[in-house]
């Protein structure tokens, strides 16, 4: 079980990459949409299914209540075709204005998925875009810096081509800095890569200066699927990589949760709590 952040420094395809990740993973799965700019997988892989009275931008209101906790689950749905519930989605913002109401709530929800992760949930939150204030710090206003704090990895997701590499590097930059001096650790960032290119991942790796921990295979099918739903068969080009990648991630977390078990980090502690 882990708690998985994507991001990009552009539109890279993390939602698709965050779904293909949730849907494959070998254990029970929560897809939290945390992306500012707004949720889509609602709309799109789900068909339109559900209405706009769960979500995350009903959590806000939840969280000056009191009530986050309680009404918290009541929020997820089904990504499962057969409603198992093995698979959840926490929809995203119907409308991005609604970013900054939650920028007090994004800690508490952060602590709750600390909770999902323990309960035997793999976390994966899609953050979309990369949003800062200064050279060296995540906006802490308009963007869910705390689940990136606590998260056991943060994936920048980066297609194999030199647009997307070029538009990764300022926000790995950002990133480095963030998560060691407030997160758990620099070494918790690492590359998920959608080999869309002509880049291999040494390459990659050594421009960008971090881990590749996963690769997506790059299929515009899979990813039509999984954008726009409409029920079609599952994709399971993607998914199989998809799987894979999960194998390295899962090497990453543990490692990552063995070193830093003996410092006892208040990070780490908080979300054992």
């Amino acid at each position: 079980m882990s708690v998985i952040a994507l991001v990009s420094g552009k539109s890279s395809g993390v939602t698709c990459s965050a779904l293909a990740l949730a849907l494959s993973s070998p254990k029970p799965s929560l897809l939290v949409e945390a992306d500012p700019a707004g949720g889509t997988i609602r709309a799109g892989y789900l068909g339109g299914e559900g209405n706009a009275s769960t979500g995350l931008h009903r959590l806000a209101a939840a969280d000056r209540q009191g009530t986050l906790a309680r009404e918290f689950s009541q929020h997820f749905v089904s990504l499962d075709r057969d409603n198992t519930g093995q698979r959840l989605l926490l929809p995203g913002l119907t409308d991005p204005t609604q970013a900054a109401s939650l920028s007090r709530t994004w800690e508490p929800i952060s602590r709750l998925l600390g909770v999902m992760d323990q309960t035997g949930h793999d976390v994966i939150i899609d953050a979309g875009r990369v949003l800062t204030e200064s050279e060296t710090r995540l906006s802490t206003t308009r963007y869910p810096t705390p689940l990136l704090h606590r998260a056991d990895a943060v994936l920048m997701v980066v297609r194999t081509t030199q647009a997307s590499i070029t538009a990764a590097a300022p926000a790995m930059r950002v990133l480095r800095e963030e998560l060691a001096h407030h997160g758990t650790g620099a070494d918790a960032l690492g590359l998920l890569l959608i080999e869309e290119g002509s880049f291999n991942s040494s390459q990659v790796q050594q421009h960008l200066q971090a881990p590749v921990v996963g690769m997506l295979a790059w299929d515009a099918d899979s990813a039509d699927v999984l954008t726009h739903g409409a029920y079609k068969k599952l994709p399971k080009t993607l998914l199989r990589s998809a799987r894979t990648a999960h194998q390295t991630i899962n090497e990453l977390v543990t490692r990552r949760r063995v070193q830093l078990q003996p410092a006892a980090l208040p990070m780490v502690a908080g979300r054992a709590s």
